[in-house]
């Protein structure tokens, strides 16, 4: 081909995908939570859908696609066509934790996808059931070390981060405690508020309502600092386990290949959701912090989570069963 059809093919192809990211989106958008409705990740979905829809011009459709940790839903999301039109929420549990304990999960989650915004940071809890002896922080760790194996602890699945979380303090606390999987938070926290299990490790978001009611009682929380509507509980920090005290995100991804004008334009949308009052109002009030941030500031978070979970697994020689 001569230079100047080569120019005339390049100019034409820029021409034809610049049109076609201007065009996007023109049906609506599939939005993959990959868990359970009821969880926190489902929460921050259906909070962010409506407004980035109509930032977007088209509605965005939660569709839950739970199961083994959220590793289906992650999977699925990673095998669409790289177009727009089926995005996934990202967890700490499908993109770090998850894929560091299964290794036959099918897919990488630095090179598979595109991270597009780290949409809000959520403190994470240990919370117990009414009925369960201790109910501070002090009175739980003497009490599963008195009786290593005697309790258990629901979470969103196995290699889901409420399970990985746990077995950091597990191995930095020297307990052992039952694990007991879910097929996400939601179900996980339901057994959990009905006393079926008496300890989870779950987002704060999701466990909150239950906390006001009293129907769970919280003993220590992951975040910066203590949580203003739980004043008296400490942070992992606090009692000593400053490792443990990490927050979980929830983020936005494409498939890998989904063009970069694509990308740059749903980041504009969420950006502009998240600068409604209502909008803000609402992730606040599940206890979130708002983040926001840039594709490659959202990349190096996955990126240093993975390398976390990775090492938990190793200390504890943990493998899915």
């Amino acid at each position: 081909m001569h230079r100047r059809s080569l120019i005339a093919f390049a100019a034409a192809t820029f021409v034809t995908g610049t049109a076609f990211a201007q065009a996007y989106p023109t049906k609506p958008v599939r939005l993959i939570v990959p868990f359970a409705p009821g969880g926190t990740t489902d929460i921050i979905a259906r909070v962010i859908s409506e407004p980035l829809g109509r930032a977007l011009g088209q509605s965005v459709v939660v569709d839950n696609k739970a199961g083994a940790g959220g590793g289906i839903g992650a999977l699925e999301a990673s095998r669409a066509a790289p177009d727009g039109y089926t995005l996934s929420v990202a967890t700490v549990s499908t993109t770090a934790a998850n894929p560091a304990i299964n290794k036959k999960i099918g897919y990488d989650p630095v090179t598979d996808f595109v991270p597009i915004i780290n949409i809000a940071a959520t403190p994470n809890i240990i919370a117990v059931h009414p009925d369960f002896p201790a109910k501070d922080y002090k009175s739980f760790l003497e009490l599963i070390k008195k009786q290593p194996g005697k309790h258990s602890f629901a979470s969103s699945g196995a290699g889901g981060i409420g399970h990985l979380q746990t077995e950091l303090f597990k191995s930095l606390t020297g307990t052992y405690l039952i694990h007991i999987p879910y097929r996400g938070a939601g179900p996980a926290l339901n057994d959990v508020v009905g006393g079926q299990v008496p300890i989870m490790f779950d987002n704060l978001p999701s466990a909150l309502p239950f906390i006001q009611q009293k129907r769970l009682i919280p003993i220590v929380v992951a975040a910066p600092q203590r949580v203003a509507g739980l004043p008296n509980t400490p942070t992992f920090k606090e009692v000593g386990l400053e490792p443990v005290n990490r927050m979980a995100y929830y983020g936005l991804l494409a498939p890998k290949g989904t063009p970069k004008d694509i990308v740059d334009k749903i980041h504009a949308g969420v950006k502009k959701a998240l600068e409604e009052p209502a909008v803000k109002k609402r992730i606040e009030e599940t206890g979130s912090l708002i983040i926001g941030n840039t594709p490659e500031q959202f990349a190096e978070q996955i990126k240093a989570e993975f390398e976390v979970y990775k090492k938990v697994v190793a200390t504890q020689k943990l493998a899915l069963q």
